[in-house]
């Protein structure tokens, strides 16, 4: 916890009992920084970094991401909990969240947050 109150980590979340935090990072010029994170960090994020471009990954349905969950081996109790969570993340994330993502194909959904990603490099190179 030392580094959390040494402003260490960009973000970090107790998260479902566990923590999780991003090392500040210190990109080369010109280069972006892509964190996958839950709500919490992203809440953090956007106000350390007013300019940063939030993008929400949902899966296509709860069904889909309940066998997701299982196939990974996660305990009954652990899936239930973590779609509930989830149902209210979603909820908070899209009042943050200047884009949504559908993840139901890897692929496609990577397509679509590069494009995003890119969108967001030329707007920034117009306004430099």
């Amino acid at each position: 916890m030392r580094r959390v109150h040494d402003d260490g980590f960009l973000e970090w979340a107790d998260f479902l009992g566990h923590l999780y935090g991003t090392p500040t990072p210190n990109p080369p010029p010109g280069c972006d920084v892509l964190l996958e994170i839950d709500v919490q960090g992203a809440r953090q994020v956007a106000a350390k970094r007013p300019g940063a471009v939030v993008i929400l990954l949902v899966p296509p349905s709860a069904e889909v991401q309940e066998r997701r969950l299982e196939s990974r081996g996660d305990p009954a109790a652990h899936v239930a909990l973590r779609i509930e969570t989830g149902r209210e993340e979603v909820r908070q994330a899209r009042e943050l969240a200047q884009h949504e993502v559908v993840n139901d194909e890897v692929e496609r959904a990577t397509t679509e947050v590069a494009g995003i990603v890119e969108a967001a490099r030329s707007a920034r190179r117009e306004h430099s």
